[in-house]
């Protein structure tokens, strides 16, 4: 018999992704014993933890509202988000799109990752995020999906007219968003690097964090619902020029209602 191999136990590996940046094909991430600890605590509140479900063409078949709407009711992994997602991109106005960058849901976690964190700048640093007024980034962290919302990037950051700041939209407030908010400025701060911006890191880590008192999803399964219907709505209803002073605008408590949600993933599985 070989010797066994001796394993860290301080280290867990998860499922974070169902795609590496490189190779497209599954990628684990490991954490520590405290982020596992934080991590089966979030379970018990927001079991989101991602399923593989794959994102087809509509079938020949003749199928029921009733049991093809509950796909969208599950679990959304990346693919089947991004898949969602570029369906309803597609269908919302191009004025209003033009006003909009977005980001690949992956992103944000591959970032978090120091093995991908130069290739991942190199590719936000391709899609020009300073040249359009907001940049739509969906996160998925610890199984579960929440939007970024960078606004006015390509503004001073003493603007008064058209404040620079960030939008953190949740389902599930009650798993604390602000847990990310240190990955989020160093994420800020070095596209800003990257991009050669004058800005220092203390002004823009001074750039405002806000996070809205949005609707709540009501299981542990729609926050990827949620966030495609945040997109949706914040698209079709964001102001030219974002003032923080009007803050939280359309965003509130009543913004939608659980009906408005069904409706829309109705729509968004049979095409919008």
């Amino acid at each position: 018999m070989g010797k066994k191999k001796q394993v860290d136990d301080s280290i867990i590996p998860i499922d974070i992704a169902p795609s590496d940046p490189g190779y497209l094909r599954a990628s684990r991430k490991k954490i520590t014993k405290q982020e596992a600890q934080r991590l089966r605590s979030l379970k018990l509140t927001a079991p989101c933890f991602l399923d593989n479900i794959p994102c087809r063409a509509r079938s020949k078949r003749r199928v029921t509202r009733k049991k093809s709407t509950s796909k969208l009711k599950n679990k959304l992994d990346s693919g089947s988000f991004e898949c969602y997602l570029e369906t309803l991109w597609s269908r919302l106005p191009a004025d209003k799109r033009d006003l909009f960058t977005r980001l690949d849901c992956q992103w944000f976690a591959w970032y978090r990752k120091a093995s991908y964190r130069e290739k991942v700048l190199s590719w936000v640093k391709r899609k020009e995020i300073f040249s359009t007024k907001y940049v739509l980034v969906p996160i998925v962290c610890w199984g579960h999906w929440s939007l970024l919302i960078f606004c006015h990037f390509g503004e001073s950051l003493q603007s008064k007219t058209r404040t620079p700041c960030i939008l953190l939209l949740d389902s599930l407030q009650m798993s604390d968003p602000l847990r990310l908010e240190a990955d989020i400025r160093r994420f800020m701060f070095d596209i800003y690097k990257a991009e050669g911006r004058p800005e220092n890191k203390r002004m823009i880590y001074q750039v405002p964090l806000l996070v809205p008192k949005v609707p709540q999803q009501r299981n542990g399964k729609e926050c990827g619902n949620f966030v495609l219907y945040f997109i949706n709505l914040f698209v079709k209803s964001a102001p030219e020029n974002f003032n923080i002073n009007d803050y939280p605008y359309f965003m509130k408590n009543d913004w939608f209602n659980a009906e408005a949600v069904e409706r829309f993933c109705e729509r968004l599985h049979f095409g919008m």
